[in-house]
């Protein structure tokens, strides 16, 4: 079994790209983002899948120094946690990042602070969240495996494409893996393309799945990227 993305739709209303996925799959992301943004979960009540939430990354940061930007990214995230509560889902957040190399320290702590705030929150509310680890963009936390500690605790969201843009797949699959984003790139880019597209080797990948006995999600760009990485997964899966 596949979970899918609604990034693959999104630029469709939300609506219509559950009507579509809920032909392929019966577990389906939800890109909190965009046209896919939840004020609460109606949008989720009329159709019969299992959810995780992507929480909201643009415009968000919990590593923010700036302290009011901080707190409001934390309550950004807590309102789509209570959302996945009303659903039963988890939650996928993005560590956050940093804006000058100088500022990392204390940007470490800011981190550390909206880990045990979110933690908090999580627990009133009975469910999970994952943080995710990044691409190769300047600046973000969570690109390579020496930054795992800064988890402090908190489950892993492995992203594929991410870890392979910044050369260090093989090492993140040596670690726990509570979630797992699928998609492929040149090692250059993060283009999101169908499994089977890029230059990714998917065999080790899909050897941790089945060790941490997880369902991954497809997160690719178009509805057609999500069919070809089933086949292609399927076909692996022969081998």
């Amino acid at each position: 079994m596949f979970g899918v993305s609604t990034f693959c739709l999104h630029n469709q209303p939300l609506s219509a790209a559950l009507h579509e996925l809920g032909k392929i799959t019966r577990y389906v992301e939800i890109m909190d983002e965009g046209l896919h943004f939840l004020e609460d979960s109606s949008p989720l009540a009329s159709h019969s899948l299992h959810y995780t939430l992507h929480a909201p990354s643009r415009g968000v940061n919990i590593a923010s120094l700036l302290e009011p930007i901080r707190r409001a990214s934390v309550e950004v995230t807590g309102q789509c946690f209570e959302v996945a509560a009303d659903v039963g889902a988890s939650v996928i957040v993005h560590p956050g990042y940093f804006a000058w190399e100088e500022e990392r320290p204390r940007a470490e702590l800011q981190l550390k602070r909206s880990i045990h705030d979110l933690t908090r929150m999580a627990d009133d509310l009975g469910i999970q969240f994952f943080l995710e680890n990044m691409g190769n963009w300047n600046y973000f936390f969570l690109k390579t495996p020496d930054e795992m500690p800064l988890l402090d605790g908190t489950g892993f969201a492995l992203d594929v494409g991410h870890a392979h843009l910044n050369h260090c797949l093989p090492a993140f699959l040596e670690y726990p893996i509570r979630h797992i984003h699928l998609h492929d790139n040149d090692g250059k880019e993060d283009t999101h393309m169908p499994v089977g597209a890029g230059t990714i080797d998917f065999l080790p990948v899909m050897k941790a799945v089945e060790r941490e006995k997880i369902i991954p999600v497809i997160e690719v760009d178009t509805l057609e990227g999500v069919r070809m990485s089933i086949s292609a997964l399927d076909r692996l899966s022969r081998v």
